[in-house]
This record gives structure tokens, sequence and C-alpha cells, in this order.
């Protein structure tokens, strides 16, 4: 009996071209040996977990998340609760796309990427579930709190369609003079940080943001996440640390970072101030918030290949990003020194 896939896509992802590469992509997972169907996702809420969901319980073998780190969100919720669980495959079409990125899955060209399932090679990826007054559900890649996570529900979407992550960096240096002070309080496998914080990430990769160091020495699928905590609101240093992170992740080593390994956060905060949870880049509810981990609980279909002889290259057109980057937030850093 063939196997059967399902591809859930988002059809406005990939500045609408993704659709109409539908039926090439489904050419490839039908030479792989599958039936292949697609889905449409609708503006619906949740309609590809939805999806995902029921295709899970109908025992599909390959589910294919193709769109944005949103979608491939919605999947992994779709999948995740169910034993046993298809595998997972991903053609990224976003704007930032930093699971790919993670998995050194092609993120330009849609049919190369469904392509990857002839190479028969898998990785199993841990996630993360977090819960919160509003939110109990899984997440691939980031939870993060504080200022940066603005960024990403302030960048209109004509902004990030035109212009792709450097929106969000143009946004980052904007925001940067609205830095506030957050008194939080961390719980962690090895100890509590009580005190003030602008940042805080718990990740599962190293790319967040379009930015490929966030944790430099992360190993996928060790059953940890790295919990980053930015210890300072003064513009200048985090303006410094940002450089830093851009040099090789050296922003681990500075005495204003926390930077551990740990298979449990709560985050919380302090005098009942109000602090935002991102879930891999949308609203996830306030704080208190607690993060668990699943470690290797899916399995995901890569180029090992790839990801091996690619551990230390540097994306190009990341580079070009992070120069802009730094241009905009030079600017800021000159007008507060003046």
């Amino acid at each position: 009996m063939r196997k059967r896939a399902r591809v859930i896509y988002n059809p406005t992802s990939g500045r609408e071209l993704l659709k109409k590469q539908i039926p090439d992509i489904l050419i490839e997972y039908e030479k792989a040996g599958y039936d292949t169907s697609a889905f449409c996702t609708t503006p619906e809420p949740l309609s590809a977990q939805e999806e995902a969901d029921r295709c899970t319980k109908d025992g599909f073998d390959l589910i294919v998340a193709a769109g944005g780190d949103g979608t491939i969100n919605e999947v992994i919720n779709g999948i995740s609760p169910y034993e046993p669980r298809p595998k997972l495959a991903i053609i990224p079409a976003g704007t930032t796309n930093d699971y790919a990125r993670a998995l050194m899955i092609p993120r330009y060209d849609f049919v190369k990427a469904a392509q990857l399932i002839h190479k028969g090679q898998t990785v199993h990826m841990d996630i993360g579930k977090v819960k919160t007054s509003s939110e109990n559900k899984f997440f691939m890649n980031i939870g993060a709190a504080g200022f940066l996570t603005e960024v990403t529900y302030e960048v209109p979407a004509n902004m990030k369609s035109l212009f792709g992550s450097l929106a969000y960096f143009v946004k980052g240096a904007e925001l940067l003079p609205r830095v506030g002070k957050v008194p939080v309080k961390i719980t962690y496998d090895d100890g509590v940080y009580e005190g003030v914080a602008s940042l805080v990430f718990v990740a599962l990769t190293n790319s967040v943001g379009g930015f490929e160091k966030i944790a430099p020495d992360k190993t996928l699928g060790d059953g940890q996440f790295t919990l980053i905590i930015v210890k300072t609101t003064n513009i200048a240093e985090i303006l410094r640390l940002i450089t830093m992170l851009m040099n090789d992740g050296k922003h681990i080593h500075h005495p204003k970072v926390l930077y551990k390994k740990t298979s449990y956060v709560k985050a919380e905060t302090q005098n009942n101030q109000q602090l935002m949870i991102n879930i891999d880049g949308e609203y996830g509810g306030d704080a208190p918030a607690e993060f668990s981990m699943y470690q290797q609980h899916l399995e995901i279909v890569t180029d090992l290949d790839r990801m091996h002889l690619s551990i230390n290259t540097h994306d190009l057109m990341t580079e070009e990003k992070e120069e802009d980057f730094i241009k905009q937030v030079s600017k800021l850093e000159n007008n507060e020194e003046e």
C-alpha cells in the first residue's frame, strides 16, 4: 500500500509564488512514492493546525508544511499531541524562515526544498511547549519576551513582503530608544534570576529573527533550551551586544548576558507588570509562562549532508542585512552620545 502525504500550504506565502508551484511540489512527493494531495489554508484561525490534526488522526505518513514559520508552527501543533506521528517536511516560504535556516533546508527554491524527500534523510528535533494564562501550545524555535519581540508585532505586512527580514532589522533599530525596564523572575534548571531584563530568549535552534548565532553552541535534539537573558536596558550596551552577536556569537560571554542550558523555564514579572510572550514570531499570551521540553519529538525531512558541511558557513544575504542593521543602530548610538 502506497504511503500518503498531505501538503498544507499558505497561498499568500512567498509573495504568492508558492501556490503557483504546488503542482511541481506535488510531483516530487509522488516520485518519492507518496500518494500526495494538497490543502490550501484559509483565513480562518488555525486552519493549518486543524488540517494537520485531521491528517494525523487519519494516519497520513507525511505532512508537508509549506509557508512561513507561522504555518509551520500551526502544523507542528496539529501533529505533536499524537502518537504515532507522521514525518514532517518543510517548504519555507516566509519572511525570515528561521526554522528552515537552522535545518539547512533550501529557502529560495520551493521545488528544491521538496526534492529533499528523495535523499531519505531526517533529523529528530526537540520542540517546546509553553503554558500561559491564555495559551497552551507547542513551539519549534523560540519563546521570547522583551523589547525586540515588539518588532514582530509592529512590522507591517507589506513591509515584510517587500523587504523580508531586513524589515525586522530596521524596525529593531527604530525601537531601541523605547527599551524599558522590566523586573523579572526567571526560574530554570540550575537556578533563578531576579532583576531587570530587556530581553529573554528560550531557544530551540541557533537561528532567531534572521540572526544565525543567537545560540552559537546549540546542538539540535539535545533536550535543552538555550536560555538567554539580557540584563541591561542601556541602549549603548545593547548595541554592543548586537555587534558581538554578529561577530561569531561573542555576546554569550558578556557580563550583562545570562546564558544557560536548561530543560525548563518559568518566566514571571514582578509588581504585576505586563510582559508579552512571543512564540515562534506570534503573540502567545502574557507572563507568567512555563516552557517545557519534548526531546526529539518530531522526525523532520532535511539534508544531513548539508547540515554537516555547512556548520560554519554564513549566509551572504544575512551578512548584507546585518550590515544594513549595523548602519541603522550606529546612527542611534551617535545620537545617544550627542
